[in-house]
């Protein structure tokens, strides 16, 4: 049977696809990647454990990390990429991706299935299997290749190299 905080991750996250539509996949709590700046993150997160910043492509970066207390209930650490290129150009304070790193047993397969639907493409980076979604959802699963290792939410996003896509 799984934990109680488990169920209730897996209530919000179906009540969050449910209500938020076809695109819900590319949020969670509010945070939406492409969308959200960094007062938005601040406003529903808080002040983040740590931070740190960086380049990417040559671009001023910043990364928030969330970690225990801090971290949404079942995740044990939210990490948040700041800095995305748009049409309009680059925004140093706009959600470019966000990893969640669940609590062991928060997450498993049928869940993310359950709550998202059948994934739009399944891969395997090395050894490890991962679901592909085009709203923005990359869901890594552990080594035993049931429980949930990451989830990353990002705009949405082209299938990846060497995911196989289902006939349709």
């Amino acid at each position: 049977m799984a934990p109680p905080f488990a169920r209730l991750i897996v209530a919000l996250a179906a009540a969050l696809v449910l209500d938020g539509g076809p695109v819900a996949a590319e949020q969670w709590g509010g945070v939406e990647p492409g969308e959200s700046t960094m007062a938005v993150v601040k406003s529903l997160r808080g002040t983040p454990t740590r931070t740190a910043r960086q380049k990417v492509d040559n671009y001023d970066t910043e990364e928030w990390i969330y970690e225990d207390a801090k971290a949404p209930a079942g995740i044990r650490r939210m990490v948040v990429d700041f800095g995305l290129m748009t049409a309009a150009g680059y925004r140093a304070d706009l959600v470019r991706a966000f990893k969640l790193e669940p609590k062991p047993g928060a997450f498993t397969k049928e869940w993310i299935i359950q709550g998202w639907g059948p994934p739009d493409g399944v891969g395997k980076d090395g050894e490890v299997e991962f679901f592909f979604y085009k709203e923005g959802l990359f869901v890594y699963y552990a080594a035993d290749g049931h429980a949930v290792a990451t989830m990353t939410f990002t705009p949405p996003q082209l299938p990846p190299p060497g995911a196989v896509l289902p006939k349709r």
